[in-house]
This record gives structure tokens, C-alpha cells and sequence, in this order.
């Protein structure tokens, strides 16, 4: 029995019966196919009838509840956390809830094993999931809105969520769970027309009992069903309703004064009927305004003061009701307005002022204070925020709470707890807390004496080496060709290079050695002068532009940037880019199209362009990275790598079809390889059952590629990051891509998905050790060096998240990449991988002077076998992984999709969850902390408990109170009292005293 607020100051009891859950899960089990390998979290409280859902989804399924913390439900970070760190695959959320870890999540690299998101409690805003969408999309994990009720057993509607649902600003519910009914009616209990607002009527099987000793609400809101032909009943929900098209039902608000904030269903008559008998109220009502509380009231004496007054009755309020319904304003009135017929006014009634709450403002005092106030203002979204002024006063609580500590964190690099924000009485005083908080440990950025001789950042200083080595090489040269169809301004065109070039210095920039040290050169902007060219007679346009591209670099004379047109007719040109890597890389491409792009169109149309401006510049940033390394940084950082790597580096031998030349040769080419739709899809859907990112699964594959051609146990990929931690350097181009050697360890017993964790935490690790520059790294190993390859590994691996920067139009003109038939290549072998539009192209690039190209026709060949086979099986040996053709493959995966469960009627919780105890005895059923139980001894523990329970009288119908903190004896309790035939009362310890006191005088227990 789960109470809910009443209407009339009293929670009122709804009775649910063990098939009213049985038909829950047997009917939605076609939706989600629920199974042993799900992760589940109790998050919500026990009292609140998302955790029957919760509990029993998993024990029912086999899977495992993980119980959450209370105060890890109050901090996303570390419930982020937490879903990480134990695979959590089913996640059920408020949407209040979900908006708090949506925004740590999508900042995150930390990947999650979400499969299933499932929102209830409350209405769910669509278009608040955008960023969610764009970071995720809506395949990683399906994201599902569930409407329903308790007196309907938790669920009654099924619609997954998609990117086009954000265009909608309703909220849709979707259809309903298939043994329910549902009918939006009218007054009259006539059905609507499709597009009209009625009440929402649910019937059928999810239908409670009704209300515990409540006859005649039971009545009231338990009503006939005026189109079953066999005696059923209706359940008005007080929910406003209206059909979209196809059938499917949006949800429209409520009828009543029934309100849920931050998932709390909440009836406001109950608030109301607490202030009302307060002896300073003579008139109040309580209202729901754009998710918080509001009390109107007027005092029964008028010239009561008013601060003292809302102190007063919140404190009346906490002694008796949950936080969550304790209004956040107090709006104190002469009187109630009334329409012309004497009824409330409610459209009169004025809006919620923060400044009503506010004492007298005293503006912030301080950098600090200052910074805070403007966290505040922002997530409250009040216009000021004075040093006096309490937090929780100004309308937070404590889910907002944890926004301003993720903010203060992110903005101020300073690390508080909630328990700061909470024992603060005023801003003040936690800027006190603020200011002697940890702060982040690197130090700051600032500007480099342009007058003395500026150093290069590591990654450039190997760049330099690699190019005094072989000037003549083209390995790292970054090329592109753009033909441009129209009416061409190259004037405009001009000044948008020049401007570029003055904006960004690395694009001015030389290099030179001065002494022992390597120095880098800045020169003063100039005006850049576009010789329009044509294609010389007797050679083709690709030939041309190939040359271009093959052109080496001279680094100590530049520039860096090339930049030549070819004009091939009045309206159609070829612009040719080309860059040295070492003032640019793949990040600073987009900025350089998108800065491109805004300068032309505005030159282009005779206006000024002006770009927000850049703080720094490369060269300090490449002075702020030596002095980092060098305050200890460097030290913490080799001493992970050196552990990781150990002291022997081998060399990767792959079967080559020619010897190894003495000096390495960049010469390389190219092959496409083409993964069909379904494969993708099968491997985001490893990905997310294995709880790993695409690259850590893609990575793996490849891993295992190389170690079943070499035959070699350790195996060692390069992979580069962009390495932009630092939000100084998002918007510069410049060389700051680092290399992390990644490594991998085989043996004749080990499985993919053992593997798969391997990797997965060998690259979270890399992560935390991302900013050693890879130059340091190879001079603390000292490796074996050789002119003939590259050190500490020769084949890379290169993921792209998201797509390149590309431009399809500029005014005037159309747009189209021309592809290079050059492909250098920097090592022996590498895989390309890029997600794009949902899909998934991949390429490798191997050295022509070890391989031919059917030898890596092959290899891609053997690659897309052993992602079939993946895909058919994580869990099986490395070693074993079979060679098999897509068609074999996929047979397999159809063979392996019947996992339909059966839940008969007939039976009850208990029984089924017994029946899982016996078909997986030894697997984990609850999670707590470092507690964790088997499903054996859950039920052994349980059953020990419900033979007391028995001795002491429990049987059917018999209510039996549990009131226990979150622990894995609390869900022993709930299993208990099921097995002992009684039926369970929660009673949520962080309740009100009189509330608790109330809940157990009205049930007898």
C-alpha cells in the first residue's frame, strides 16, 4: 500500500495487488525484453511507486539492483559516477532528476552502458532532451516516456522518445500498456474529438483496489466503465488529455489541484489545509507555478510583519510535510481577487517574485562573491542576487543545489560539497566555504614575452626534429581542395586569409634553431596577395593539384599556410590548401572553415566582420605547457605510463609482402572499407551491452586483428587525442593533437569481452595521463631507435566522433571537396573510423613499401569477420573467434534474439522470484556500496525473515509497516513481507514525524 497526498490535509492509502504487477511486467515485456545481463538502480525512495517498478524489474528479469545512496541521488556527479562504474544498462528517472544528470553526462567522457532511460512521475518537457539528443542521439540508449499513476500501478503508456519529438512542445505519452484502456472524455463521460482536452480515463487490468479505508473517495475516483459490456471500472486521473494523430495521446496538464513537483505527486488541498489551520492564516491557496510552490495567503492580522509571517509558517510546514512540499514563495495579499460571480480569481493572482523573498539587497562584495551571485542568479533565474540572501530562500533546492556546485566546479575550478551550500546562511558566507575550497592544481595561462626568443610546445619540438630528419618528406602535410562554382570575389577572398593570418599566429609563424633550442618566430601580419592561376597547358586538374600537395614544407622559411587558386573558367575556380602540421591539426580545421566562411560573407557583402577575440595564442599556450610539466606535473604523469608500458617496447611484426626498409618510407595508399547498416548497428549495440564507446570496441577488434595476424601476445596501437583540456584553447588552430600508446594483452584464454574491459580501462586511465607529451614519454623509455619505424608502436588507430568540417556553399557559390589521391603514410598501418549521420566509415592507410594491396584486401577482410563475429558473440575466446561470412553471421545474431520471458498469471511475485533463484543461484541480485548479495542469499535471508513474520500473524491482507534506510535489508523486508503473504506499507524515514505517525494510525499497522 503506497500513500499519496490527499486533498483534504491526509495521504490517502492505494491498495495494489500482486497481479496488478504480474500484468504490468507480462504485458510491456514485448517493449523491453528485460533480461539477467540488465543493471537496475534503485534511485527513487521506497514510498514512491517508480521503485516497484525498480525493485522488481530487476529481481523478476534476474538482473541486478543496484541501491543508490541518498545522497548520491542528490549529487549527479557522483551518480554519474556510480552508472559507470557498475554498468548500470536500465535507468528509470524524473525527468527533474534526468535534466541534473543529462548535463554532467553530456560533459563527460566517462562512457555509460545505458540501453533502456525510463521517465516517469512527472510530465516530461521534450525539448529539455535536446542536449541529451545531440551529444547521444536517440539510439544509444532508447530513451522512454511512461505516464502513469499509482492507483493505476506505476505505468500506463509506452512512447520512445526521438530526436523529432523535440520540435513538439506537448508532451507525448504515447500508447497505452496493451491489457489497458484509456478514454479522454469529456464532463459527460463523452468521448473528445482528436485535438480536444478532456479527462483521462484509465481501465482494466492495472486498476488499484482502491483507497484504504476511504470508501467514498474510493467511489469517487473508482468510477463504472460506461463502455465495458462485463462491470468494469474507470479511474479518473484528473489529467487533462488530447489525441494527436495515429492515436497517440499528449498530455495537457491537470484538472484539479493536483500537482507533481520534482516527481512528488502532491495534492495542493493538503498544503493548503496545513496553513489554513495555522492561527496567523485567514485565507490561502496554493498554486504550482512553473515548477515550484506558491502560497497565497492573506493574514489574519494585516498588519502581521511579513518576513516574520512566512518564517513562521515554513516552519509549521517542515515539522509536518516532506520538503517537497513545502512552497518555495510566500505571497502575502490584502485580499483574495474574485471574478464578477464571486469565485477565486486565479489568472488575478500575481506572479511569484523572487525579490518578494529577498531582505534588503546588499550588492556582492568581491571577485568572488561577485562570480557566485552570477551562478546563483542564473540557475534561479532571479535578476540579482544580494550577499545576504539565502539560497533555499530565493527558490533552490536540492537538486538546483547540485547545478551551482557542478558550476562552480567547472566555472571557478573549485571543488565544495552540498553540505557547503546547505549549512551557508547567506551568500556570504558561502563565498567564506568557496574561497577555502581545493582549486585545480595547473597552473594559470599568461602571455609570452613576444620580445625573447619563444620556445616550441613539445609536440611542435618533435615535428621540427622529425622535419630536420627529412625536410623533403610530405607525411605531415594537412591538404585540401575546394572547387568553387559562381560568381567568385576574390578580393573578399583575400581579406578574409588576411584577416585569418592576423588573427591566428601560428599561421605567421617560423621556425629555427638558435643554439641547442629550437625557437619559433612570429612575424607581423600582411596583407595576403592570391595569384590567380591557371592549370598548366598539358597537365590535368587532378595532376596540378596533386603537385600542390606533394610540395614540401620549408619550415624555417614558410609560410606554413599555402594558399593558390586555380581558375578553370569565368565561374568555377579550384582553392587549394595546404598546412604543415605543425600549426595546425585536425581540431583546427573547423575553426579555420568556420572563421573562413563568416569572413567571406561578410566582405564579400561590404561589411566589417568581427570575431570574438582571441586571449591567447599558441605560443603561450606552449609556454604554459612547459612550465606545467615542469612544476611536477611531468613527473606524476611519466611515472603512469612508465608502470603501463614497462621497460621492454617490442615491435609490432605483421606478415609483410617486403622486407622493412632501413629508413622508414611515408609512401602509402589507401583502402575503403565498407561496413554495412546492420553491422553498425549491431556494434553500437555490443558497445552499450559491453558498457564501452564505439572506439574502445572498434579499438579492441583491432587489437585483436593484429594480435591474430602477428601471433604476438602484447600488442601496442597509437592513438591520437586532440588534447584541448583547457577551455583557453578550444578556439585556437595550432599543433595540439598528443599520441597515447595504448596496450593490449592476449593470451590463449582470454575473451573479447574481457578484452573489451581491458581496453576500456586502459583508455579511461590514458585519460587522466592525457597531457604527457608523447616526445617525453619516448625520451624517458628510451626505445630501441631505428631510422625503419616509428617508436614505441607502428600501426595507429584514429576515431573521429563526429564529422569533419565541411563546406557545401558561401555566397554566390557552390561548394565541393575534391579528394586527394595522396595518403601518406606515418606508419606501417592505420585504421581511420569516422561516425557520420548515424553511420560508420572506416579506411585503412598502409606503407606500400611492406604492404600490397591484396594483403590489406585481406586483412579488412579478416577485420569485418571478426566484427561479425563479435557481434555474434562477445563472450567467446579471442582465440576461437571464428572467420565467418555477413550471411553466416547473421544468422546467428537472428538465433540469438528470442529472449521473450513468460509470466503467468496465476502466479505471484515471490514465486516467479524464486524461480530465478533457482535458474541463477550465484549470480549478484543487490548492490550497496561494497555490499553486494547473490540471488541465493537474498532469498535465504528473506525467507528467514518471512517465517518471523508468519510466526508473528502476517498473512493475506495483513499491512505491514517497513521503515528502513536504503540498504540491501530494506529490499530483504519488501521481499519478506510478499512471502509471508502481507502486503507492505513503506514508510520512508525521512518523512515528517507526524506524517509517519499518521501513515501508521490510518493503515492499523
Amino acid at each position: 500500500m503506497i500513500y499519496t497526498s490527499g486533498s483534504t490535509g491526509k495521504p490517502k492509502g492505494t491498495l495494489l495487488a500482486h497481479h496488478n504487477l504480474m500484468r504490468l511486467f507480462a504485458a510491456t515485456d514485448d517493449w523491453f525484453t528485460f533480461n539477467e545481463k540488465d543493471v537496475w538502480t534503485l534511485f527513487h525512495s521506497f514510498a514512491f511507486d517508480f521503485s516497484v517498478w525498480e525493485i522488481f524489474g530487476a529481481l523478476l528479469h534476474g538482473g541486478r539492483l543496484v541501491i543508490v545512496p541518498r545522497e548520491v541521488t542528490r549529487l549527479p556527479e557522483e551518480f554519474h559516477a556510480l552508472l559507470v562504474e557498475q554498468q548500470v544498462t536500465v535507468l528509470n528517472q524524473t525527468p527533474s532528476a534526468f535534466k541534473q544528470l543529462m548535463r554532467v553526462a553530456c560533459d563527460s567522457p566517462a562512457p555509460m552502458s545505458l540501453e533502456k532511460v525510463i521517465f516517469g512521475g512527472e510530465a516530461l518537457d521534450v525539448a529539455s532532451l535536446k542536449p541529451w539528443l545531440d551529444r547521444f542521439g536517440d539510439q544509444a540508449a532508447q530513451l522512454i516516456n511512461m505516464y502513469g499513476i499509482t492507483e493505476t500501478t506505476v505505468h500506463v503508456t509506452y512512447r520512445p522518445i526521438t530526436e523529432a519529438d523535440t520540435q513538439n512542445p506537448a508532451s507525448p505519452i504515447g500508447e497505452a500498456i496493451p491489457d489497458l484502456s484509456w478514454y479522454v472524455l469529456d464532463a459527460d463521460f463523452n468521448p473528445v474529438a482528436q485535438g480536444c482536452s478532456g479527462e483521462l480515463h484509465i481501465g482494466h487490468a492495472g486498476l488499484a483496489r482502491g483507497y484504504h479505508n476511504r470508501a467514498a473517495l474510493t467511489a469517487e475516483r473508482f468510477v463504472p466503465d460506461p463502455f465495458s459490456s462485463d462491470g468494469g471500472r474507470l479511474y479518473r486521473t484528473g489529467d487533462l488529455a488530447r489525441y494527436r494523430a495515429a492515436g497517440v495521446i499528449e498530455y495537457a496538464g491537470r484538472i484539479d489541484h493536483q500537482v507533481k513537483i520534482r516527481g512528488f505527486r502532491i495534492e495542493l488541498g493538503e498544503i493548503e489545509a496545513r496553513l489554513q489551520a495555522h492561527p496567523t492564516v485567514r485565507e490561502v491557496i496554493v498554486l504550482a507555478v512553473d515548477g515550484q510552490l506558491a502560497a497565497y495567503l492573506v493574514p489574519a492580522q494585516p498588519d502581521h510583519d511579513q518576513q516574520s509571517l512566512r518564517e513562521a509558517l515554513k516552519t509549521e510546514l517542515r515539522a509536518h510535510l516532506p520538503d517537497y512540499m513545502v512552497p518555495t514563495h510566500f505571497i502575502v495579499l490584502d485580499k483574495m481577487p474574485l471574478t464578477a460571480n464571486g469565485k477565486l480569481d486565479r489568472k488575478a493572482l500575481p506572479a511569484p517574485d523572487a525579490s518578494q523573498l529577498q531582505a534588503i539587497y546588499i550588492a556582492p562584495q568581491g571577485e568572488l562573491e561577485q562570480q557566485l551571485a552570477a551562478i546563483w542568479a542564473d540557475v534561479l533565474k532571479v535578476e540579482q542576487v544580494g550577499r545576504s540572501d539565502n539560497f533555499f530562500e530565493l527558490g533552490g533546492h536540492s537538486l538546483l543545489a547540485t547545478q551551482v556546485i557542478s558550476r562552480i566546479r567547472q566555472q571557478l575550478d573549485v571543488e565544495l560539497s552540498l553540505r557547503d551550500l546547505f549549512e551557508a546562511r547567506d551568500l556570504a558566507a558561502f563565498a567564506q566555504a568557496a574561497g577555502n575550497g581545493q582549486g585545480n592544481a595547473a597552473p594559470r595561462f599568461i602571455k609570452a614575452d613576444r620580445s625573447q626568443p619563444l620556445g616550441l610546445s613539445y609536440a611542435q619540438q618533435r615535428q621540427w626534429f622529425l622535419w630536420q630528419l627529412d625536410p623533403e618528406s610530405t607525411a605531415y602535410t594537412i591538404p585540401a581542395a575546394l572547387r568553387l562554382s559562381g560568381s567568385l570575389d576574390i578580393a573578399a577572398l583575400e581579406h578574409s586569409f588576411s584577416a585569418l593570418i592576423a588573427r591566428h599566429e601560428t599561421l605567421r609563424t617560423t621556425f629555427r634553431q638558435q643554439g641547442e633550442q629550437a625557437v619559433q618566430i612570429i612575424h607581423a601580419p600582411r596583407a595576403l596577395t592570391l595569384m590567380v592561376e591557371s592549370v598548366p597547358a598539358g597537365q590535368t586538374l587532378e595532376a596540378c593539384v596533386q603537385q600542390e600537395m606533394q610540395r614540401p614544407f620549408d619550415l624555417e622559411q614558410g609560410p606554413l599556410l599555402r594558399v593558390r587558386l586555380l581558375n578553370l573558367a569565368a565561374d568555377e575556380h579550384v582553392l587549394i590548401l595546404t598546412q604543415h602540421h605543425i600549426v595546425s591539426d585536425g581540431w583546427s580545421m573547423p575553426i579555420m572553415v568556420d572563421e573562413l566562411v563568416r569572413l567571406y560573407e561578410g566582405y564579400s557583402q561590404g561589411r566589417e566582420v568581427v570575431l570574438t577575440a582571441l586571449d591567447m595564442q599558441y605560443a603561450d599556450y606552449a609556454l604554459w605547457q612547459r612550465n606545467w610539466m615542469d612544476a611536477g606535473e611531468q613527473a606524476r604523469q611519466l611515472d603512469y605510463w612508465k608502470q603501463q608500458l614497462g621497460e621492454q617496447q617490442p615491435i609490432l611484426e605483421l606478415p609483410a609482402d617486403h622486407p622493412r626498409p632501413v629508413v622508414q618510407s611515408h609512401a602509402g595508399a589507401r583502402l575503403a572499407v565498407e561496413l554495412a547498416p546492420a553491422l553498425i548497428d549491431d556494434l553500437k549495440q555490443v558497445a552499450r551491452q559491453q558498457g564501452v564507446t564505439l572506439f574502445m570496441l572498434l579499438l579492441a577488434s583491432f587489437q585483436t586483428l593484429l594480435h591474430r595476424h602477428s601471433g604476438q601476445p602484447d600488442i601496442r596501437v597509437g592513438v591520437p587525442i586532440a588534447n584541448r583540456t583547457r577551455a583557453e584553447t578550444e578556439g585556437l588552430i595550432g599543433f595540439f593533437v598528443n599520441t597515447q600508446v595504448l596496450r593490449a594483452e592476449f593470451d590463449l584464454h582470454t575473451t573479447f569481452s574481457e578484452l573489451l574491459q581491458q581496453v576500456k580501462q586502459a583508455a579511461l586511465q590514458a585519460q587522466a595521463h592525457q597531457e604527457l607529451p608523447f616526445e617525453q614519454l619516448v625520451e624517458a623509455l628510451q626505445p630501441q631507435r631505428s631510422l625503419s619505424h616509428s617508436p614505441l608502436f607502428q600501426v595507429m588507430f584514429n576515431h573521429q566522433s563526429q564529422a569533419s568540417a565541411e563546406v557545401h556553399a558561401l555566397p554566390g557559390l557552390q561548394v565541393e571537396a575534391l579528394t586527394s589521391e595522396s595518403y601518406p603514410a606515418q606508419f606501417d598501418l592505420t585504421l581511420n573510423t569516422a561516425e557520420h549521420d548515424g553511420g560508420l566509415s572506416a579506411g585503412l592507410t598502409y606503407a606500400t613499401a611492406l604492404f600490397e594491396r591484396s594483403t590489406i584486401e585481406r586483412m579488412a577482410g579478416h577485420w569485418l569477420a571478426l566484427l561479425q563475429a563479435i557481434c555474434a558473440n562477445a563472450g567467446q575466446r579471442i582465440a576461437e573467434v571464428p572467420m565467418l561470412d555477413a550471411a553466416e553471421q547473421q544468422q546467428i545474431v537472428r538465433d540469438w534474439n528470442a529472449t521473450a520471458a513468460d509470466f503467468p498469471g496465476e502466479h505471484c511475485l515471490h514465486s516467479l522470484i524464486e524461480a530465478q533463484v533457482q535458474a541463477t543461484p550465484d549470480a549478484p541480485a543487490l548492490i550497496f556500496a561494497a555490499e553486494q548479495l547473490r540471488y541465493a542469499q537474498l532469498n535465504a535471508r528473506a525467507n528467514q525473515l518471512a517465517h518471523r513474520l508468519r510466526e508473528a500473524g502476517v498473512g493475506p491482507d495483513v499491512l505491514v509497516g517497513i521503515c528502513v534506510e536504503r540498504s540491501v535489508e530494506l529490499v530483504i523486508g519488501l521481499l519478506a513481507i510478499i512471502k509471508a503473504g502481507g502486503a507492505y506499507v513503506p514508510l520512508d524515514p525521512d518523512y515528517p514525524e507526524d506524517r509517519l505517525a499518521y501513515m501508521m494510525q490510518d493503515s492499523g499497522i
